[in-house]
């Protein structure tokens, strides 16, 4: 094999290791943030691609049929993708908690009281998200997801990919999204409840009482007490099994 040969091949390997490894940064979380330019977003997956391609075992590819070439790289992006996607749908776990806290405690209106509960809840979300994101790098679980990303061409063969497999783990992982999201939100549930309950009432005893103007401070003091308390732990209830998905690639 001469020089010129060698260098097509191991190119062609560096790049079958960026259609896994970029098209899992699109969506994985704290590398896919919109707020990330996407100019960069695509040099540090270039950068990352060539720091782990020595890494992978993959190797140079010598294959220059366009067909087998196609199937190799839809392959590589399909798994990308899966990792980015089932990363992303755990995070929205906690989009879902924002928007029900924002609107069991009222802190919907309380946060954009011009432009309505939707967009307060909104903002709710936005804010757990930066969080997560936030921590993510704190906690240094970045360096998790790099590993895992290594990780991954030990579970997943390159080239090759079963599409029962992954429908049925990101299946999985959307209902483990949901399940986390509601454990995330209970705390503001219950708030939310007990409040309301005695608001009422007490306006079954006091006909006279305006409980709008009463309970609606109360449940917004209230919702912002549980979260001083309560966010610690949010977090935590997102990043651990977050984590543990990242060290198996399964539930």
């Amino acid at each position: 094999m001469d020089l010129s040969a060698f260098l097509t091949d191991a190119l062609m390997g560096y790049f079958v290791v960026f259609a896994r490894i970029g098209s899992a940064l699109l969506f994985m979380p704290g590398f896919g943030e919109t707020s990330v330019p996407m100019r960069h977003r695509l040099f540090f997956g270039l950068i990352l691609s060539a720091a782990l391609y020595p890494a992978t075992g993959l190797g140079p590819v010598s294959e220059d049929r366009p067909g087998a070439l196609l199937l190799i790289f839809g392959a590589e992006i399909t798994v990308g993708l899966w990792i980015g996607l089932v990363s992303r749908t755990l995070l929205s776990a906690l989009q879902f908690a924002g928007y029900q806290m924002a609107l069991m405690s009222g802190l919907a209106n309380a946060l954009a009281p011009s432009i309505g509960a939707f967009e307060g809840a909104t903002t709710m979300a936005a804010m757990l998200l930066a969080a997560a994101t936030a921590l993510i790098f704190i906690t240094d679980l970045h360096h998790l997801i790099i590993e895992s990303l290594l990780m991954s061409y030990q579970v997943f063969v390159p080239g090759t990919f079963m599409l029962s497999d992954l429908t049925d783990q990101f299946a999985r992982a959307a209902q483990v999204s949901l399940y986390l999201g509601l454990s995330i939100a209970a705390p503001f549930y219950v708030a939310g409840l007990v409040l309301n309950v005695g608001m009422g009432l007490a306006n079954r005893m006091m006909a006279s009482l305006q409980v709008f103007f009463i309970a609606q401070p109360l449940l917004i003091a209230a919702g912002l007490a549980l979260m001083v308390l309560a966010v610690p732990t949010m977090m935590r209830g997102f990043l651990e099994p977050f984590a543990q998905w990242l060290t198996t690639y399964g539930f």
